[in-house]
């Protein structure tokens, strides 16, 4: 399979444009694959609060960066070390910095995984969200019904209350944003509820007829102060007025809390990335931890969202929104930020632009 001397990738300017740029297709080294990119999902949240902060505040008019990490496509080259993959597989890929909304990236082994016959490009590019979100849940140690609040409903909130369904609990979602709102009780959350026009409290409580919340996820950004506040006041509560019970951020948020006594006994977790390994070059490109120490990392946690999808057990594909060449990337951004009752996962299609 001939390589191309050039690539092209969407780029975010120093004052919040996107825009389509070209340069040279690195060169593969060792533990490393490149890939022919055939979707790429965009972040609406990470990625989108970005460009968002570059237009209120602009950098430099000349630094422009690269962005996406989450793509999947074909591989065409490999490096050294790459032994388990095969000119032509098709692979999910995943990584900040190198699965770009690009036609071609350059992508460490273990951020890659094979894509099982029966999954398509288009869901396999959600390994990077999905993953995020299984990690949570894991944070999250469910047991079998448990009540559980997912607090917004971006992507990762609604593969979050998909995996809170599968690990037995009882899932109540809550948004401002009907679409949302709607996608998540079609795909299996048995309430959810519009923070603007609903009283979570009240309907919580009733949710889970008196007991309260065993366990909270912030799965959005920004200012999670009013959030943490709901969900301290929906938790199950002992009979010394303590309240119990655990919440995983892990959305990129923060909060103005006062501790201990408000939160009585209840646990607080962050829930960061996808699980170990990503971010560790040298597990990144071929060293893998001892499996009988670190039975879920970032692979295994990627593999099994690919699982999933195959048997329907998690559904991905419901939550596409729209589809744009890569050349179109800038209104796919603007779409997602201008109509987000509208727009969630919206996928770029590098081999199908018209440049």
């Amino acid at each position: 399979m001939s390589i191309p001397a050039k690539r092209k990738f969407a780029a975010m300017t120093g004052d919040g444009r996107v825009v389509i740029d070209e340069g040279d297709i690195p060169s593969v080294g060792c533990g490393e694959v490149l890939v022919e990119v055939h979707a790429s999902l965009i972040s609406p949240g990470t990625e989108m609060g970005t460009l968002l902060a570059r237009r209120r505040s602009p950098k430099p008019c000349g630094e422009i960066q690269p962005f996406g990490y989450s793509n999947a496509g074909v591989v065409i080259a490999k490096g050294a070390m790459c032994d388990e993959f095969e000119i032509g597989m098709r692979v999910a890929c995943m990584g900040s910095g190198y699965a770009l909304h690009a036609t071609h990236a350059l992508v460490p082994k273990n951020l890659c995984v094979p894509i099982p016959d029966g999954v398509s490009y288009e869901e396999a590019s959600f390994v990077h969200l999905a993953a995020t979100a299984l990690q949570a849940i894991r944070r999250a140690e469910l047991q079998i019904g448990e009540y559980v609040a997912v607090v917004g409903l971006g992507i990762i909130g609604q593969v979050a209350c998909q995996l809170a369904k599968l690990s037995g609990a009882f899932v109540i979602a809550f948004d401002k944003l009907n679409m949302r709102l709607n996608l998540a009780k079609e795909l299996g959350a048995d309430e959810v509820v519009n923070l603007l026009q609903q009283d979570p409290i009240d309907v919580s409580f009733k949710f889970t007829d008196g007991f309260g919340i065993d366990c909270g996820i912030i799965a959005f950004g920004g200012d999670a102060t009013d959030a943490f506040d709901m969900l301290l006041r929906m938790m199950k509560v002992a009979p010394d007025t303590h309240r119990m019970g655990r919440i995983v951020v892990v959305g990129g948020c923060n909060a103005r809390l006062n501790f201990p006594v408000p939160f009585g006994n209840m646990d607080i977790r962050a829930s960061s990335r996808t699980g170990p390994g990503y971010h560790d070059e040298a597990w990144e490109r071929g060293d893998n931890y001892p499996s009988v120490f670190v039975r879920w990392d970032t692979r295994t946690n990627m593999r099994l969202i690919l699982r999933l999808i195959l048997e329907g057990k998690l559904n991905v594909r419901r939550l596409i929104t729209h589809e744009f060449p890569l050349s179109e990337a800038a209104m796919a951004c603007d779409l997602l930020i201008e109509n987000p009752d509208a727009a969630l996962g919206v996928i770029l299609k590098p081999m199908v632009s018209n440049w």
